[in-house]
């Protein structure tokens, strides 16, 4: 089978920099500035994963395990500072809401300009310019500057535009938590859809339910590392029984 992505030994450090008081401040800087005022976060430690094409993938893991950094750098989002990541075919993301969108122009533009972004030719997007309005539910205020925009409304041409570019990949990150109960059930519905076309899933989701009827395989992050890799019902299993609820990280 056709391999969507593949993750190798995939690391990721961030520095954090903590608020020091005055005094702690002066003390730091009168002994030459020794010692540091920062610490390194490991988000990701030497991650290998790979997703066959077709695959529907969940993502769980608490807060901070390195969920949303990992489907960052499949996104292309971020680089590693160790290790690859290779994805085959068209990926598109919903990783943050509005991401790729411009404030001080209109929802058409918009979607010309994401669209864009996630590789479709201007043919393309003329050609599914108007399922895309309608799908996304924004009507009249397509030609309205986007920053006037609720994030409900940001959400649904985001979404919109992203599952209408075909992705062979097609990356969900908690996103389908903002927005109104209705349209969160069509957005799920078309990811469904995805799924039964064949196309590749990976989905970060606290909704331990929904990803359960979604995707059939979970993997499971803990401080950055993978603890769990198998059926979907497994990994819910362990979250619920050894960890409780998972929360977006």
């Amino acid at each position: 089978m056709a391999i969507a992505i593949e993750v190798q030994n995939l690391s990721k450090q961030f520095v954090l920099r903590h608020t020091r008081s005055i005094k702690e401040a002066f003390v730091w800087l009168v002994k030459g500035r020794k010692g540091d005022l920062s610490e390194k976060f490991h988000a990701l430690k030497g991650i290998d994963l790979v997703v066959n094409q077709g695959e529907t993938v969940a993502l769980l893991g608490l807060n901070g395990s390195g969920k949303s950094t990992l489907l960052k750098h499949i996104s292309g989002v971020m680089l590693p500072d160790t290790g690859s990541v290779r994805t085959k075919g068209r990926v598109a993301g919903l990783i943050e809401v509005g991401a790729g969108f411009h404030p001080d122009l209109s929802g058409r533009d918009n979607v010309y300009l994401n669209g864009a972004i996630l590789g479709m030719t201007e043919e393309e997007i003329n050609d599914r310019f108007d399922s895309i309005v309608e799908f996304s539910e924004i009507g009249q205020f397509i030609d309205t500057e986007v920053k006037f925009y609720s994030s409900g409304m940001y959400l649904r041409l985001a979404f919109s535009v992203a599952v209408h570019t075909d992705p062979e990949v097609f990356l969900v990150d908690e996103i389908l938590a903002v927005g109104d109960e209705p349209f969160q059930k069509k957005c799920i519905a078309k990811i469904k859809d995805l799924a039964e076309a064949g196309k590749t899933l990976m989905v970060v989701s606290h909704d331990l339910d929904l990803v359960s009827k979604v995707c059939k395989r979970g993997v499971v992050l803990e401080h950055g590392q993978v603890v769990l890799d198998g059926q979907v019902e497994a990994a819910v299993k362990w979250l619920r029984n050894d960890h409780g609820p998972s929360s977006d990280g």
